[in-house]
């Protein structure tokens, strides 16, 4: 009975642990943006009931991504999730969705695109995987271009800019499909066809845009 419970104090103590430190960042979230929002002069209190619930969410997450194995997912995306909602809050207490609407891109995609190295054991299911997470990568660049955009950092005039990244997305979905080629299975012929077939299409529309060619 003592050896069981001297085995258990450990993890236990973990635990405990990866809670006060997860809930200790929430609360310095949690007071950075109130008391910078309230330096700034665009306070908005009414936020805080979007603010406070993202960071406890977030912070429940921390305790199972410190526990590792199968409750790291778990806690991975419930920290994501936490940190979206948080950083809702964040920017409606500043008043500045307006401005900073593209971060609403720019987290969930850099939150799948976090997923990378989480590879699957099959060679099918892993290409497919890493094929949506540097999609996802993409799409976090895209967001990033957006919010430079929006803060009239760059300007891209009339040109159809979006292309390059719809190029970029082919040539993507194409690398990853020629990658199932090394592996010694049935199908990876059939497989890098398919993504092959995607990736050229998108590849050909995007440069069409970019350039602008008529149809």
């Amino acid at each position: 009975m003592t050896s069981e419970v001297r085995t258990r104090a450990p993890g236990a103590s973990r635990t405990l642990t990866s809670w006060l430190i997860s809930a200790g960042l929430a609360a310095l979230a949690v007071t950075t943006v109130t008391v910078t929002a309230q330096s700034s002069g665009r306070f908005h209190w009414w936020a805080g009931f979007i603010l406070v619930p993202g960071a406890l969410i977030a912070a429940s997450g921390g305790p199972l991504l410190a526990r590792g194995g199968g409750r790291a997912f778990t806690g991975y995306l419930v920290a994501w999730v936490g940190g979206l909602v948080f950083a809702v809050g964040a920017i409606l207490m500043f008043g500045a969705m307006g401005r900073c609407w593209p971060i609403m891109i720019v987290l969930p995609t850099l939150a799948v695109a976090g997923t990378y190295f989480w590879r699957p054991v099959h060679p099918l299911a892993r290409a497919f995987h890493r094929t949506i997470a540097s999609l996802a990568l993409a799409g976090a660049a895209l967001g990033v271009t957006f919010q430079l955009m929006t803060t009239d950092v760059i300007d891209f005039g009339e040109t159809a800019w979006w292309g390059g990244f719809m190029m970029l997305a082919g040539v993507i979905i194409l690398l990853n499909g020629l990658e199932l080629l090394r592996h010694r299975i049935d199908y990876r012929l059939q497989a890098m066809t398919l993504a092959a077939g995607p990736a050229v299409i998108t590849f050909l529309l995007g440069l069409r845009f970019l350039r602008g060619w008529p149809y």
